[in-house]
């Protein structure tokens, strides 16, 4: 079962246990897949491959987590729990997330394999690390870690 029929099968479930907000927050995520298949140049009706759905809901956290910072900054806390709680929902989907430590090992390499010695390559690097882990690794958190690796 590819990752967009289980989130279609979890949107069922959701209705079936009457839960407004995962429901919600599952259909918003749907429709961001649909979105992404007709950019892709497909029919609405076919199914997003794994790699595209996992793009697709990357994209939805970064914007859950964009959201939550700024109802923060404005003192809006009642809108903060609702995008958490969506926040929650769409992290299920997603691999998990390497550690620190694998991190650090993987940016020491990159930036001896580039040469790097300097913040002028920090975008290249970024990439390259990336790259390396496969998707598995956040792109803030990585760009810290090089950003310290230099000091």
């Amino acid at each position: 079962m590819t990752l967009h029929e289980r989130i279609q099968n979890e949107i069922k479930s959701a209705m079936k246990e009457r839960n407004e907000t995962k429901l919600l927050a599952l259909r918003g995520l749907l429709s961001a897949m649909t979105n992404e298949l007709v950019a892709l140049g497909q029919k609405p009706s076919e199914i997003l491959s794994d790699e595209n759905a996992e793009k697709v809901i990357k994209r939805q956290v970064k914007q859950r987590n964009e959201s939550i910072a700024q109802f923060k900054n404005a003192g809006r806390n009642d809108l903060v729990l609702n995008e958490e709680k969506e926040l929650a929902y769409f992290t299920e989907y997603l691999p998990k997330e390497m550690g620190d430590d694998e991190l650090k090992k993987i940016v020491a390499e990159k930036i001896k394999e580039l040469g790097a010695t300097d913040k002028s390559k920090i975008g290249i690097l970024v990439g390259s690390v990336l790259k390396a882990t496969g998707g598995k690794a956040n792109g803030a958190r990585v760009k810290e870690l090089i950003e310290e690796s230099f000091g």
